[in-house]
């Protein structure tokens, strides 16, 4: 069976992983994109041989062997990752209404694309849907009887989405106060932890404390209340958890090299446009370690009321 051939631009964010950039590219190649965007964070000061390893990623724009409109974005300073993607992903949706976006350590099936296309055609008029994702992290446990579920939270690991959507975006969550974020959070999840997690993450976001940009765009969806689409089926494999990533260090990590699998043909679509919260659930409750807090949390109670009998 031929490869599918996509009809979306793709825009391929890469840094300094040449191995891995050049996996991703393959498969890229092989869905044959009509305008493939590469945009490329610089080597870090002090670091001499990351600049060896920049420039290795960046020549895969001469693997580029079928018909295609390339543009390049190669930074001469190092931006970091929250501005070098960032910065990407503006100048992408500043010349495409809507894409796919891959960085270097995802590495998608051919269905991911199918999938892509599907659903920015279906839903490029619905404000109520903000993101299509490609990864799955349900362990196997379907969500509904469709190809995919909808979602409140945002996944980055290989997506799709519109301008219309990214024009919201805020490195800096301007808009947004401290004060105010913990009574908004509260009107979505019971659980206080959770509550506690993403208040604490806005405040290290607006004091520069984490040098990301993921969780500013998913703190914004919270916020709208948009709709992410999750397949049913995984449609990435990351392929970056080891010493050299930037926050996937760990090889041993339940998300590394999670495998992909077939995704449905014909793609079937969900009526309802509810977020599956037991689905978000059982995500946030693995990625903030909820349960493992909530016993710490027992255990101290208990060990508290024993000392105070004791007293």
């Amino acid at each position: 069976m031929s490869a599918y051939h996509t009809s979306s631009p793709v825009l391929f964010i890469v840094f300094n992983r040449p191995d891995t950039t050049k996996l991703v590219f393959e498969k890229i190649r092989e869905a044959k994109p009509p305008r493939l965007y590469i945009a490329a964070d610089a080597a870090r000061p002090g670091r001499p041989d990351e600049r060896r390893l920049c420039d290795e990623a960046r020549s895969i724009i001469h693997g580029v062997d079928w018909p295609c409109q390339v543009e390049t974005l190669f930074q001469e300073d190092n931006l970091g990752c929250k501005y070098g993607v960032s910065t990407a992903i503006t100048w992408f949706f500043c010349k495409e209404e809507e894409g796919i976006i891959l960085e270097d350590d995802c590495l998608p099936s051919n269905d991911f694309f199918r999938f892509c296309d599907t659903l920015l055609i279906k839903y490029r008029y619905d404000t109520r849907i903000s993101q299509i994702a490609g990864c799955n992290f349900q362990q196997g446990k379907r969500r509904g009887n469709k190809s995919y579920y909808f979602s409140s939270n945002i996944e980055v690991w290989g997506w799709a989405s519109w301008k219309r959507v990214w024009n919201d975006y805020d490195p800096e969550l301007k808009r947004f106060a401290e004060e105010e974020v913990r009574e908004q959070l509260s009107k979505l999840f019971d659980e206080k932890l959770l509550v506690e997690s993403f208040t604490q993450l806005f405040r290290d976001l607006k004091n520069n404390k984490i040098d990301t940009w993921d969780y500013q765009f998913k703190l914004i969806n919270f916020f709208n209340n948009g709709l992410c689409i999750i397949p049913n089926a995984n449609l990435i494999t990351n392929i970056g958890f080891r010493s050299d990533a930037t926050h996937t260090v760990s090889a041993d990590d339940p998300y590394s090299n999670i495998p992909t699998e077939a995704l449905s043909d014909p793609i079937t679509h969900p009526i309802y446009f509810i977020p599956e919260k037991e689905a978000d659930l059982f995500t946030l409750y693995k990625d903030f370690h909820i349960n493992e807090r909530k016993l710490k949390e027992r255990k101290f109670k208990n060990l508290l009321k024993k000392f105070l009998k004791l007293s």
